[in-house]
């Protein structure tokens, strides 16, 4: 007799991290619960058995219908305000109801809804590195002390720390995946990217100039979507080797932001035959963090070691498809 797949709850499903983990699981044989406000996707080309549900998670009772029957739980439920995903003003209780709030409710689930005897459920969290606060050197590996310094990164560990606690008590089997910046789009993208890579593309593509808050030596580590996804999928795996700890995700590789902005105008430029646009240093705006000027590069060795994921898509190409697919937007064949 043949064993029935695990079945894969996913939250945020319709977001831009949950739809492209979406994407992900979407490949493989198993089952799959996509949970989001929206109706989420479903690839045409699909190998999983997927059940699209349209829940507002914050609704009393949702979450327990979201998770029920669930063997592992994906938390990528983000909250989306404004032009980017993470800017987050200080005592925004909407934002802390959808990021703290939810790991709750969800904890209190698996506290209430576990059977004697039973396994507990099990839950890869996405959190962020810039949890940490303003780097205390440049390369960072996961042994860093937390000094969040901005709402978005004080709600994030809130979340993780609720989570982590729960798995120390037994309530579930959970680990913390910390993204570095995800940026990008492709072909099958079904979610905007509202990060500042995409945001300058749609700039450039719209022929305004590209502005950076710095002189464009600031390092980030870029890791496009679709690695991102795979590597949320292995935690998935792997969680009983990851769980009960945060751990880093990132290319290994940090590039100066100048660097990247002067390749994305040449980009747009050789995609629609216009000039290529200024890449620009402007004054930051009053609500510009001290982290947004420090350079950052994760050391991602240890989850590496753990799940055997590598990035595959080179940052050139990667660049390249996000370019692509935004002047697709503007100019649909």
């Amino acid at each position: 007799m043949a064993l029935t797949p695990p079945l894969i709850v996913l939250l945020g499903a319709s977001g831009f991290v949950g739809s492209a983990v979406l994407r992900e699981l979407a490949t493989r044989p198993v089952r799959v619960r996509a949970v989001s406000r929206r109706p989420a996707v479903v690839p045409g080309d699909a190998r999983a058995e997927i059940e699209v549900l349209t829940v507002d998670l914050c609704e009393p009772g949702r979450m327990a219908e979201a998770v029920a029957g669930a063997d592992i739980v994906i938390h990528a439920v983000a909250y989306i305000d404004g032009v980017t995903t993470w800017r987050v003003a200080d005592g925004d209780s909407a934002a802390e109801r959808v990021t703290v709030g939810l790991v709750r409710d969800l904890v209190d689930v698996a506290r209430s809804g576990r059977a004697d005897g039973a396994p507990p459920l099990r839950v890869v969290f996405t959190g962020a590195a810039s949890q940490v606060g303003v780097a205390p050197r440049e390369v960072l590996d996961g042994t860093e002390t937390d000094r969040p310094a901005g709402e978005y990164d004080r709600q994030k560990l809130a979340a993780e720390t609720t989570l982590l606690a729960a798995h120390a008590e037994g309530v579930v089997e959970a680990t913390s995946i910390r993204l570095p910046t995800v940026f990008g789009s492709g072909p099958r993208s079904t979610a905007r990217d509202k990060g500042v890579v995409s945001l300058m593309v749609r700039r450039a593509v719209a022929g305004q100039d590209i502005t950076m808050w710095h002189d464009g030596t600031v390092r980030r580590d870029l890791v496009y979507i679709d690695d991102v996804a795979r590597a949320l999928v292995a935690a998935a795996e792997h969680v009983t080797e990851l769980a009960g700890r945060a751990w880093l995700l990132g290319s290994g590789h940090g590039t100066p932001l100048g660097e990247v902005f002067a390749t994305v105008a040449e980009l747009v430029a050789a995609e629609t035959g216009k000039p290529p646009v200024a890449v620009l240093s402007v004054p930051p705006p009053a609500n510009a963090e001290a982290g947004d000027f420090r350079s950052v590069t994760i050391d991602a060795s240890a989850f590496r070691a753990v799940t055997g994921w590598e990035p595959r898509v080179p940052l050139d190409e990667a660049l390249a498809r996000t370019v692509a697919h935004c002047v697709q937007e503007v100019e649909p064949s």
